[in-house]
């Protein structure tokens, strides 16, 4: 069964660098993740997770009023997600 993990802190205490560490470390072990990131969170442009020492990765935006799991249920049936990370959430 999935479990929910929260990481939360002030600003400019890695979180967006610890997410892209996560999905680095799923994607090398074969697995397949979705990275969401909000619409509303445009400081480096939308659709993607951007850190401040420079990395980045391409993500699916989100809107206020998307339904998360009807998004997930929509991905083909031969790509299983093994993990969701959602960024500034």
């Amino acid at each position: 069964m999935a479990k929910p993990f929260f990481y939360y802190s002030s600003m400019n205490a890695g979180k967006s660098t610890a997410l892209l560490q996560a999905n680095y470390n799923y994607r090398e072990r074969g697995m397949t993740t979705l990275v969401l990131a909000p619409q509303l969170d445009s400081r480096y442009g939308v659709g993607k997770v951007t850190s401040r020492i420079g990395l980045e990765i391409p993500a699916t935006t989100i809107t206020p009023d998307a339904d998360l799991l009807k998004l997930i249920a929509q991905r083909p049936a031969e790509e299983s997600i093994d993990c969701v990370l959602v960024d500034e959430a």
